[in-house]
């Protein structure tokens, strides 16, 4: 295969990778002193209008989902013979794949590793998507600088290859079928069976299996055996993760991380995994299924029929009719290592609200230190939300706090999606994020935060 010398603005360093459909070159942009990785569609699929589409389909979702744990891509162009190509980020820091040809990957390392790929799916469930093809060749690493006082890792780990996903609404029977052979779904060789969130839990397993599970070919009858070092819960958790029927495994890539911390949770065991901390309205929704419990509730706020209370007593509301609440504790975003804070869900069905975009809810979030000095405006302003159309920012008082509210309309998620953070007593920020019913979204908003209590000791 002869290089290209350049391909758009960039000069060709060298091939990174070949794969079914498309070939990967690192280009450089000596304007900028960057490198990128781009991907041009294989010449033997040039002509194929389904492939092609295809193709850009997969640029369109990384470029519509904008997430840190998702390859990211920056442009789309076409060669001079026609062939499209897209320009992403560069994953410097090699595969999966690549590492796991030098060795095992210490049990202190692969743990965590498999928690930060369950999140990285976790952030495509939550928009509807299924990958189709998670094995280890797809999984990527790229490096970032530290962050001063914090203990964040130098890496981070990166979902690629959305070429096989599709939009859960248009998975059926009739998409294609493809993927690794030992991480694809047994439902993926039945050109009748429908691909959904728990194909892509089958591929977690195995990777599971591959970083955690002893040395050997394991039969499909047989148990899962883990290497020394993993706590013997977790293989069950494995074994149920690449069930043979759909219908046995857990239902999405946040289910199967809430296991996979339930099972290393033991009296001496480390955990293997953190809690998920996603920060969009459907991603929240997915950290607190996973670390929110229905525990007792302190006293510090006088217990009223129809008014929810966090654990440590410092956040409450009055619920809506009908509503429950989930409540625990939830670390910011961009600092997952740093301490947790005190959260609640509420919502009519808390256990379906990461499942089904139609069920209501409300997210909030009390931090003490103002979340690393942020201001509400200026935590609003930072907080785009990806496919979703603002409405102009607006402020309302509600129970003695000034409240600064954005509104979107997200036709591809929750319909309408609100966000309010307002400063509470002793300078706390509180942050709170809502799906609210569509016939009375703004009087609902404003009666829910009418009804938010918030102390800070």
């Amino acid at each position: 295969m002869t290089a290209p010398v350049r391909i758009g603005s960039y000069r060709i360093e060298r091939l990174l990778g070949i794969g079914s459909f498309a070939t990967v070159w690192l280009g450089y942009d000596a304007s900028l002193g960057a490198r990128v990785a781009i991907k041009v569609l294989a010449e033997n699929w040039s002509h194929d209008l389904r492939v092609r589409e295809r193709f850009l389909d997969e640029a369109r979702m990384l470029w519509r989902l904008d997430d840190d744990r998702i390859v990211s891509v920056y442009a789309l162009g076409d060669l001079p013979d026609g062939r499209p190509y897209s320009v992403m980020a560069w994953a410097d820091g090699g595969s999966l794949r690549d590492r796991l040809a030098r060795g095992a990957i210490p049990v202190g390392q692969a743990g965590p590793l498999l928690r930060e790929i369950c999140a990285g799916v976790a952030v495509l469930h939550d928009h509807g998507i299924v990958h189709r093809d998670l094995a280890p060749g797809n999984v990527l690493f790229r490096s970032r600088p530290a962050v001063p006082g914090t203990r964040s890792p130098a890496e981070q780990v990166i979902i690629a290859d959305l070429g096989l996903a599709k939009a859960l609404a248009t998975a059926s029977g009739l998409t294609a079928r493809a993927g690794t052979p030992g991480f694809m779904a047994p439902e993926q060789d039945d050109p009748l069976a429908v691909v959904d969130r728990r194909t892509d839990v089958y591929g977690l397993g195995q990777l599971g299996v591959r970083l955690l599970g002893a040395p050997g070919r394991r039969r499909l009858d047989e148990p899962v055996r883990l290497r020394a070092g993993v706590p013997r819960e977790v293989a069950g958790v494995l074994r149920m993760a690449t069930a043979q029927r759909p219908a046995d495994r857990y239902r999405d890539a946040a289910a199967l991380a809430a296991a996979l911390d339930r099972a290393s949770a033991g009296p001496r065991a480390k955990p293997l995994v953190r809690a998920v901390t996603r920060v969009t309205m459907a991603g929240a929704s997915a950290a607190l299924l996973a670390v929110l419990a229905s525990d007792a509730v302190s006293a510090r706020f006088t217990r009223q029929p129809g008014v929810a209370v966090d654990t440590a007593g410092r956040i409450s509301v009055r619920l809506p009719d009908g509503w429950r609440a989930m409540a625990g504790r939830w670390a910011w975003p961009g600092d997952p290592d740093g301490p947790r804070y005190p959260a609640l869900l509420v919502s009519p069905d808390p256990a379906r609200w990461r499942t089904d975009d139609a069920v209501r809810g409300a997210f909030i979030w009390l931090s003490r230190d103002g979340a690393a000095g942020r201001t509400p405006a200026a935590l609003i302003a930072r907080r785009p939300q990806p496919g979703c159309t603002p409405a102009p920012v607006r402020r309302s008082r509600q129970a003695g706090i000034d409240w600064v509210i954005a509104a979107f309309h997200c036709p591809d998620r929750r319909g309408r999606l609100v966000e309010a953070a307002g400063i509470g007593p002793a300078g706390a920020l509180v942050y709170v994020q809502i799906a609210p019913p569509a016939d009375n979204a703004s009087t609902f908003v404003d009666t829910l935060l009418a009804g938010v209590r918030v102390r800070a000791d």
